[in-house]
């Protein structure tokens, strides 16, 4: 069984946008760093449907909402998105550490395990050292090849149904999907929630399976 560094190795300097694929497969991974709103929601479609999915976790998240964080992992791999949410290429070198450290010391205390060695950036903020950084801590990076939108809410001009079309038509070997567990602070709406059924229907229908990011990195 390779180390998670060794793991890592392969994928160093990248901030991974998409999974290798010689088949049709997609990645769904859900962001949690805010609010738990979404959750219930999206662990019952994908319970119902059977379909995997990637959570990331930051700690202030599995502090606020520990029976959220406990349910997600029960079910689904969690991977890292740091302590507070910050901008890390912001940060010096060592605040950067830290945000990776206490996040996964959070995430450990209240799921009873690390996470695994996948970091997410929070706001999809990096730059070459950052990355470095997250590799030395023996994460791969991994962002995303579509990002919903759904945290964007209907009063950022979304819809159930742009989210779903935006995925969709996103749809390559190997996609990763961003969408997020928490509600849009203005309007309170989860449209990545409610879109998910139809989501999961629409990649199914162009003959993609759905797995976790342990099955395809």
């Amino acid at each position: 069984m390779p180390t998670a560094c060794e793991l890592t190795a392969g994928y160093r300097g990248l901030d991974v946008e998409e999974v290798p694929a010689t088949s049709k497969i997609a990645v769904l991974t859900f962001d949690a760093g805010a609010s738990d709103t979404g959750v219930d929601s999206i662990l019952a479609t994908l319970s119902r449907t059977r379909a995997a999915g990637t959570f990331f976790l930051t700690g202030d998240f599995v502090r606020s909402h520990p029976e959220a964080a406990v349910a997600i992992s029960r079910v689904h791999p969690v991977g890292n998105h740091s302590d507070t949410h910050p901008d890390l290429p912001s940060l010096p070198s060592t605040a950067v550490v830290d945000e990776i450290r206490d996040g996964a010391l959070a995430i450990r205390r209240v799921i009873g395990s690390p996470p695994n060695p996948w970091f997410r950036f929070p706001f999809g903020a990096r730059d070459a050292r950052t990355i470095s950084l997250v590799n030395d801590e023996c994460y791969v990076a991994v962002r995303w090849t579509v990002d919903s939108l759904g945290w964007k809410g209907t009063s950022g001009g979304m819809t159930v149904a742009a989210v779903r079309d935006r995925v969709l038509a996103a749809t390559r070997p190997g996609m990763i999907v961003l969408m997020h567990v928490g509600a849009n602070p203005t309007d309170g709406t989860t449209l990545d929630a409610a879109a998910l059924p139809a989501i999961i229907d629409g990649l199914r229908a162009r003959g993609y399976r759905l797995v976790t990011l342990a099955r395809a990195l």
